[in-house]
């Protein structure tokens, strides 16, 4: 796992999968500015397109991007239009000390301010085990 697209935009996540050949991204939100939506179909720019056909995990961590300042609301928070739109995202508290949540917890602010349901919340939680480094 390469910590992009949190802090620095798209080219931190192309250097990580491109030339590092990083096979998790931690964070990587802000693979959403790669991604076209100005016609009737989302369109995916170089990058996008190889972290969703190469199935590569964003290992998203909403809090902790609210702390950092990425997102000013939970609301603007894209892991739902990511999830959508196909990408292998988990949940992740990051620093749980830091941010003070857990993943209970943003999976409940994903129910509350997304609309996730249980079903929702449980195929996500099947995808993050998925891809765990003990898978």
């Amino acid at each position: 796992t390469l910590h992009a697209g949190e802090g620095d935009g798209v080219g931190s996540i192309r250097q990580a999968v491109v030339d590092c050949g990083a096979h998790r991204i931690g964070h990587g939100v802000r693979i959403i500015e790669d991604i076209d939506f100005s016609g009737s179909v989302p369109r995916f720019g170089e990058v996008a397109q190889f972290v969703h056909e190469h199935a590569i995990p964003l290992e998203v961590c909403p809090t902790s991007n609210l702390h950092t300042g990425i997102y000013a609301t939970l609301a603007e928070h894209p892991i739902s239009v990511l999830d959508d739109l196909g990408f292998v995202v988990t949940v992740n508290p990051d620093n749980r000390l830091m941010s003070r949540t857990s993943v209970s917890r943003e999976f409940e602010g994903l129910m509350a301010v997304h609309g996730w349901d249980e079903q929702r919340v449980n195929r996500v939680t099947a995808q993050a085990r998925a891809v765990a480094f003990l898978a």
